[in-house]
This record gives C-alpha cells, sequence and structure tokens, in this order.
C-alpha cells in the first residue's frame, strides 16, 4: 500500500484534519490569553502598594475597561477595605483627621486575590476548554471507531461465488484490515502528540504569565480577613467609649471648678465693693444720729 492510498483514505483524512484543526485552535487561544495576561502584568506591576491609597482611580479606570480582567475587578473590588478617616474638630475649629483603625493604613482585600484571578478565570473561561481537554479522547475514540467499521466493511465485500473472486476479495480483505489497523495508529499518536503539545503550550504561554500576575496581585493587596478587620473596629469604639465616659465623668467636676472659678474672680470682688458701700453708709449716718442733724441731712445723704 504506497503512501498516496493511505493518506487519501476517508477516515485518516477525518484523523489528521482533527488534529490539525485543535493544534490550531490550541495554539490560537493560548496566543490570545498569553498576549492579554502579559498587558495585564505590565499594568499592575507599575504600582507598588504604597501608591494604592491616591491612585486606586486610575487602577480602578483601566481594570473596568478592560474586558478580559473586568468581570473579575467588579467582584474583587467589593472586598475591598480602604482606610478610612474621621474629621475631628479641634480647639480653633480645625478639622483634623484620624484613622478609623490602626492596622489599615492601605487598601486591603478580605478575600485572597488568587480566589478571583485564578487559572479558571483568567485562562479557561476565555475559550471552550472543555472542547480542548476532550480532543485526546476524541482522536483516541477515532481509532477503534474507524477500526471496526473499515473492518465491517471489508467483511461486507467478501465474495465467495467463484474462486477467482474469492481470492480477489481476501486480498481487498487484508488491505481493509492495514487501513484500519493506520486508522488506529494515527488516532492514538495523533492523541499523543496533541497532549504533549497542549501541555508545552500551555505552561510556556498561560501558567507562566499567569503565576507573575497573582504573585503581583498577592504582593499588591494585602489580605486581612473580614473578622480581623470587625475586631479592630471593636478595639477602636471601645477606646472612643472609654474616653466618653471618662469625659462624661469628669464633667460634673469640671463644671464646679469653672462655676467657683467664676464666681471668685468676678461676683466676689462685686459683693465686697457693695459690702464696703453699705459699711459706709451706715458709719456716715451714725456720725449724723450723734451730732444730732435733721432728718433733711440725712435725705441729702441718700
Amino acid at each position: 500500500m504506497n503512501l498516496l492510498h493511505i493518506f487519501t483514505d476517508i477516515p485518516i483524512l477525518i484523523v489528521l484534519f482533527t488534529f490539525l484543526f485543535s493544534i490550531i485552535y490550541c495554539a490560537k487561544n493560548y496566543l490570545f490569553v498569553s498576549k492579554n495576561l502579559k498587558i495585564f502584568y505590565a499594568f499592575i506591576s507599575r504600582f507598588k502598594k504604597t501608591d494604592l491609597n491616591f491612585r486606586f482611580k486610575e487602577i480602578d479606570e483601566w481594570m473596568s475597561m478592560n474586558p478580559y480582567v473586568s468581570a473579575c475587578w467588579l467582584e474583587f473590588k467589593n472586598t475591598l477595605v480602604f482606610s478610612e478617616s474621621v474629621a475631628l474638630k479641634g480647639k480653633n475649629n480645625d478639622l483634623t483627621y484620624k484613622e478609623v483603625s490602626a492596622t489599615v493604613q492601605n487598601v486591603q482585600t478580605t478575600v485572597d486575590p488568587m480566589y478571583f484571578f485564578n487559572e479558571e478565570t483568567l485562562i479557561s473561561s476565555k475559550f471552550n476548554n472543555k472542547f480542548l481537554q476532550s480532543v485526546p479522547t476524541i482522536l483516541t475514540g477515532f481509532g477503534p471507531l474507524f477500526t471496526f467499521l473499515n473492518i465491517a466493511i471489508a467483511f461486507g465485500k467478501i465474495d465467495f461465488s467463484t474462486q477467482e473472486r474469492t481470492i480477489s476479495s481476501v486480498a481487498g480483505l487484508m488491505s481493509s484490515m492495514q487501513t484500519a489497523a493506520l486508522v488506529s495508529v494515527f488516532a492514538v499518536g495523533s492523541s499523543l502528540l496533541f497532549m504533549i503539545f497542549e501541555r508545552i503550550t500551555f505552561q510556556n504561554l498561560c501558567r507562566k504569565p499567569l503565576s507573575a500576575c497573582e504573585d503581583v496581585m498577592g504582593k499588591l493587596f494585602d489580605n486581612i480577613s473580614s473578622e480581623k478587620f470587625l475586631l479592630e473596629l471593636l478595639k477602636e469604639t471601645k477606646i472612643q467609649n472609654n474616653s466618653i465616659s471618662n469625659l462624661i465623668t469628669a464633667m460634673p467636676n469640671q463644671f464646679k471648678v469653672a462655676l467657683n472659678s467664676g464666681i471668685a474672680s468676678n461676683l466676689v470682688p462685686y459683693l465686697e465693693n457693695l459690702i464696703f458701700g453699705i459699711n459706709q453708709m451706715n458709719k456716715n449716718m451714725k456720725e449724723v444720729a450723734k451730732k444730732g442733724g435733721s432728718s433733711d441731712e440725712v435725705d441729702e445723704l441718700f
């Protein structure tokens, strides 16, 4: 059997076409994923952890407008915890800002970034990954399918009517058996080649860029559990409540001190002057009475 006859056999052509189509489909999609992961890594690697507080809007806009990572980013953004601050008014009506939590000083997340930025969300979901995973099974299944189909067709062509036809049909049977065996060889061989190509391509084009992106995201956003953050808020609330309680407890004493100080500095000198004037008036009246003054002189005194 010559090579031309082998490669013109329909079952073998089907196996080869499926193999080539799968290789092209795999390479095309893995190159697409590799390109987008490199773009994502090039953008996110420009930022540092200390930049997040004032450059978060820039990250948010780029992530939201990039269709490749927008869905992952929208879910991940809901888990972020920002360093919130409260405004406090000072004695001179000037505003000062104090952090809500002493441990949350930058943008943190309550969920590990790898939960959102992983192989499933950034690679497998971007193309028909189930088809690629089933290609080896399909190619392997073509082997026994076309082998038994060729055998069945070959047995159906055996003719025992005459000796010449019997010899001719048996020769055709042997040729068909050889073709059937070659179909299985091509099917299993193409399945093995595809698995080797797919694994090597996936590791170089997808797995390595994804690992770099996951590493950058993990370093950029600190992971803090929601329970820990709530505990920090509870501690700060207790501290504030204790300060308010101490202030309320000290208010009566402070009010008493302030009242005594006001009376001592303002009211007491006024009363002393008033008493001094009354004493002087009483003294003058006594002197007039001793001299035997008339009532008109007393009236003049007033």
